[in-house]
């Protein structure tokens, strides 16, 4: 799916991202790692290579617009690449064709530096409220999982807030991007889902 934003775009927030932490440690042990080790595959991924018969036991995110561009698919040593039809999963309209889907192989062991931004990003989540205004808030999903950062965000680092934020504010550039987070949004704003605002 084509995007606006360029390879250099994407790996100059992913270095920024890297400098950062949710917290001054592995939150991974206060969870066993749970957001790693879940179980999720979609029953309809397209794998790019001969199938993993061990696929499924992988977790997975698909990836934004254009962030395929910072990987090197012929990398298959920690990453099982795949594709979802945006058409089938809840896309914005503007969503065509194949959306990028890669699982850790090795979880919870990863190139750390090389975590989508989803994961980089989380537990965050990027919200537009009903004056639109942009925010950080604490992500609101239902999940297989129980978070602890989300239990306890109050013990979430400010630099992580901020950055995350600002990396979030030029991916809003990107039109698809906008769109994604704006019918997200617009669901828990339907649903009335009680938020936590964090940033700004």
């Amino acid at each position: 799916m084509k995007s606006t934003i360029t390879k250099t775009t994407y790996q100059a927030i992913y270095r920024l991202l890297d400098r950062v932490s949710p917290v001054d440690f592995d939150c991974g042990i206060l969870c066993g790692a749970a957001c790693c080790l879940c179980d999720y595959a979609p029953e309809d991924i397209v794998y790019n290579a001969e199938g993993d018969e061990n696929a499924d036991k992988y977790m997975g995110l698909m990836l934004l617009p254009g962030e395929e561009k910072v990987f090197d698919e012929s990398d298959e040593s920690w990453i099982s690449w795949g594709s979802l039809l945006a058409e089938d999963y809840d896309y914005p309209d503007s969503w065509h064709g194949r959306v990028p889907f890669i699982q850790c192989r090795t979880a919870p062991v990863c190139k750390r530096e090389k975590r989508p931004i989803q994961c980089h990003t989380f537990p965050l989540s990027p919200h537009i409220d009903e004056d639109g205004i942009f925010h950080m808030i604490i992500c609101a999903d239902d999940l297989p999982y129980e978070c602890p950062l989300i239990r306890d965000f109050e013990r979430l680092n400010d630099d992580f807030i901020k950055a995350t934020y600002t990396c979030w504010k030029h991916l809003l550039r990107d039109p698809k991007i906008l769109d994604l987070v704006m019918m997200d949004s617009e669901d828990r704003i339907e649903d009335e889902k009680p938020l936590v605002y964090l940033y700004p």
